[in-house]
């Protein structure tokens, strides 16, 4: 049996172990259960019980699933009639709900384990408990479900368990989730005071001063690069009315993951009160527009898509201009259910670094080309890889199927020549609703995988808006679009180096570089003047000049994670040498010239280092 169906085959079977002992602690009569699918790291099953399940039952649940196991019970399938399974799961609402929903000819099978808990199962499973004695396993967590995921139905107790082959892979996964913890973007942002979240807005960031600091100096990093390949910058509405979704396509593929704006739809007869000398009031009409439907519904963009093509638009194009690049930060929104959102993962307003550029067939493999070369330029200075996978076309389709498999035959040559023959993946069936893609996986630091940037060639959108340029025969002909971004979404590849980095940013994105710690009022003069210094060298720097405990001022720039906090007294401000503090070295570099210092900063600035310079030139070296 390969290892795909046997973790699959026990941790099915432990969801099973897992309900009977549920049943067993609170009595049948007390428990309805539901469903208990395996997931990748073990199973889950859904009940509802007559109270809530806290930590404190967790042993007592693992102790009743190792007692089951310990007896050995056979396992037993039997097929039954929909009106037998009826029968036998009577008195479980959620078991007769999914059996009513089946065809009336539908056989059924269900498992016994031993002979006093039965469910309704495909299977497969274990033929005995004893199958099942080598496995590791460990109650994670119990939760809140809504039944079948709708807010409607009833609330339920989701309780998860880990389950591995062995003690090994439980421990190994074990120290990983810590690990994870640990690097918990949803922790490490508040705590570095980089975002937060309000009910007021929910999965929208607020973005504090530490961690603006942090973006903007991503999107200077994005846009320097952005430059050198000739791109150009545009910014576009937030806010666009109904009718360019329309032409889009995103009102009919996409409206249901859009904030609308509603509008009027009628007649324009905007009325105003207007008094009279005979002390009356006269009721005339604004500006009226008659016999006239006005639909002024608006709705936030989800992507920049349809506002690119407008600003192509403007104009009439020469094939001596393209390829036209315009890429922009744009603030998107996203509606997303609340049980879908997670951090900065997924939100429902963030910045997207699109792009639309707009070229001829004959240009397709050259630039994207380019484009491979910028993602992996931006991603190896984060020390972070990826792979590629190519989206085909979904079912939801537009546009003619010749068309869609002209795309996906230039995309399939790009990629054969970047990674060769079958060093890619292909999703069927996964493109966007306008053209096929290839979307980048970036792999984080503890081994997940992230979509962040995509690559889709579009021969629907150019179309739908009427988009041309004039050929070298003097022919109007459409362009080809091509839908890029690198990060993705700002925020998600925030939270993604958040963690990779455990907040501990390498100098050069650091929202502070360098903390200033004069020791007493007396030492301000010499370090305001180290901080111009700095800060004209381009240092992002923050000094606290308070007359308060030095060793306080230490603390809060060390929970900070400032790379270097320089420490201020009578003995350097004496000889104009500093000692410095390197994030995460316990012994201090010491006799260090200021501008010796200020030089080391600009340079790992300028070089985008991973690491800090732990060997600043010291008075000696000098």
């Amino acid at each position: 049996m390969d290892q795909e169906m046997f973790l699959s085959l026990y941790r099915h079977s432990i969801a099973h172990v897992l309900a009977k002992a549920v049943i067993e602690i609170y009595g049948k009569e007390n428990v309805q259960y539901a469903i208990g699918p395996q997931i990748s790291d073990g199973c889950y099953y859904d009940f509802v019980l007559p109270r809530a399940v806290t930590e404190e039952d967790y042993a007592i649940i693992e102790a009743k699933m190792n007692e089951i196991i310990k007896r050995k019970e056979d396992w037993r399938r039997e097929e039954i009639s929909k009106p037998d399974a009826l029968e036998m799961f009577k008195d479980q609402k959620f078991k007769t709900e999914i059996i009513q929903d089946l065809p009336e000819d539908e056989k059924l099978t269900v498992y016994y384990t031993g002979d006093d808990y039965v469910d309704l199962c495909r299977g497969p499973h274990v033929e005995n408990s004893r199958d099942l004695m080598g496995v590791a396993f460990k109650v994670r967590s119990a939760s809140s479900a809504y039944w079948r995921g709708d807010q409607k139905r009833d609330v339920m107790q989701r309780i998860y368990v880990y389950a591995f082959p062995g003690k090994d892979e439980l421990k190994a996964h074990l120290n990983m989730i810590r690990e994870a913890m640990e690097r918990d973007h949803k922790k490490l942002g508040p705590k570095l005071d980089l975002f937060m979240f309000s009910e007021s807005a929910p999965g929208m960031p607020y973005w504090l001063p530490r961690g603006w600091r942090l973006y903007r100096t991503l999107m200077e990093f994005w846009r320097e690069i952005h430059d050198k390949h000739g791109y150009q910058e545009i910014k576009t509405p937030i806010i666009n009315n109904k009718k360019l979704w329309l032409i889009s396509g995103h009102w009919a593929h996409y409206v249901n993951n859009m904030f609308i704006v509603p509008g009027v739809l009628g007649n324009i007869d905007a009325k105003a009160q207007i008094p009279q000398e005979d002390g009356s009031v006269s009721e005339v009409t604004l500006n009226p527009v008659y016999d006239q439907e006005v639909d002024d519904t608006m709705a936030a963009k989800p992507m920049s898509c349809p506002n690119a093509m407008n600003a192509y638009k403007r104009t009439i194009h020469s094939y001596k201009e393209l390829p036209i690049r315009y890429n922009e930060v744009g603030l998107v929104h996203r509606k997303e259910k609340s049980g879908q959102m997670n951090g900065l993962f997924r939100v429902q307003e963030f910045r997207q670094d699109d792009d639309h550029t707009f070229v001829m067939e004959s240009q397709i493999e050259d630039e994207i080309a380019d484009i491979m070369e910028i993602a992996d330029q931006i991603y190896s200075t984060f020390g972070v890889t990826y792979r590629a996978e190519l989206s085909t076309r979904p079912e939801d389709f537009m546009g003619e199927i010749e068309t869609w498999d002209r795309a996906e035959a230039a995309l399939k040559r790009i990629l054969d020549k970047k990674y060769g023959d079958g060093g890619y993946e292909i999703n069927e069936g996964d493109g966007a609703f306008y053209g096929p893609k290839i979307d980048l996986q970036m792999k984080d630091a503890l081994g997940r995988e992230w979509q962040c940037g995509t690559i889709q060639l579009d021969f629907q959108l150019p179309h739908n808006f009427g988009l041309t340029y004039q050929d070298a025969d003097g022919a109007m002909t459409q362009p080809i679009v091509i839908h890029r971004a690198i990060f993705g979404s700002f925020e998600r590849f925030i939270g993604i180096i958040i963690e990779n980095f455990k907040g501990a940013f390498p100098f050069w994105i650091s929202p502070y570089q360098v903390a200033l710690v004069p020791i007493k009022p007396e030492h301000n003069e010499f370090t305001k003047a180290l901080q111009d210094k700095l800060e004209n060298a381009g240092v992002r720097v923050e000094a606290d000049y308070a007359d308060k405990n030095m060793n306080e001022k230490i603390k809060f720039f060390k929970t900070m994670k400032d790379p270097y906090i320089v420490v201020i007294g009578d003995k350097e401000v004496e000889s104009g040498t500093l000692s410095i503090t390197v994030r995460g070295q316990k012994e201090q570099l010491h006799d260090v010239p200021a501008d010796a210092f200020v030089e080391a900063c600009r340079k790992l600035n300028a070089g985008r280092d991973q690491e800090l310079a732990t060997q600043i030139p010291n008075q000696a070296d000098i």
